[in-house]
């Protein structure tokens, strides 16, 4: 490979982390960052690392972790709330968002290795659990009349109608050979959820569960609970999203 082509990829590779890093950013600058899905908001802010990390590697997905990492900084200090001082911390606000494409890229490289048969039952083990836990937000917010389960009943259906095309053109255009987008989707959006909580209950624990106003003595439960409602359904978003940015790329590759 000659010196022009390495500087074109180099060339490549920088747009590419401008160009998401540049999305991540307007996501954590704006509230177009969070999706309603049932009674939670599912962040997306962190979906440009995981894209970045599955077509050009670990690198990129990092370097585009790393700006949505200060991104998030910048964000505490210019609209700061009662839990802004706690993402002061590069640790909690950088460190995880930076994992995020590292452990996205390496999933996908170890999934991408599965065999046909197991990647067609685990896909649609997936598609199917989603399409479960959708339709039961859908069910709950019909039966309860809740007024914050209407506002984000249109989110909901949305969802749903996105989980069938997406599930539908990985099987059809990709005969089941996506499991691997999928699965790079899911760890990388927990990569998130749990590097940011595990780091705040390391640093702040006592302090993070009196901020929202929870009972001290129960921590540990405490920040696990918030875990549990924010990252289903940043898992199921980030599945959608990602599989069907990821295929239109590889499809037109």
């Amino acid at each position: 490979m000659n010196k022009k082509s390495k500087k074109s990829i180099s060339t490549r590779r920088l747009a590419i982390i401008g160009m998401l890093g540049g999305i991540s950013a307007i996501l954590g600058l704006t509230p177009i960052g969070f999706i309603p899905v049932g009674p939670a908001n599912a962040t997306i802010m962190h979906i440009p690392v995981i894209i970045g990390a599955i077509i050009e590697g670990p690198i990129v997905g990092a370097l585009v972790g790393l700006i949505f990492g200060i991104f998030s900084i910048i964000r505490a200090i210019t609209a700061p709330t009662v839990l802004s001082p706690l993402f002061y911390n590069p640790l909690v606000s950088i460190l995880p968002r930076v994992l995020i494409g590292i452990t996205a890229y390496y999933s996908y490289s170890l999934f991408k290795k599965m065999g046909k048969k197991s990647s067609i039952i685990t896909l649609s083990l997936i598609w199917i659990s989603t399409l479960a836990y959708l339709g039961n937000n859908l069910i709950n917010g019909l039966q309860s009349g809740n007024q914050l389960y209407s506002k984000t009943m249109m989110f909901n259906i949305l969802l749903v109608l996105m989980t069938i095309f997406v599930g539908y053109y990985s099987f059809k255009k990709f005969k089941g050979d996506s499991v691997e987008i999928v699965v790079s989707a899911a760890v990388g959006t927990l990569t998130n959820t749990i590097g940011v909580l595990l780091m705040i209950y390391l640093l702040y624990g006592e302090r993070f569960v009196s901020l929202i106003g929870g009972d001290t003595r129960f921590i540990g439960k405490a920040i696990l609970a918030i875990g549990v409602a924010n990252g289903i359904p940043e898992v199921i978003v980030a599945m959608i999203i990602v599989s069907g940015v990821v295929m239109g790329i590889k499809k037109n590759g």
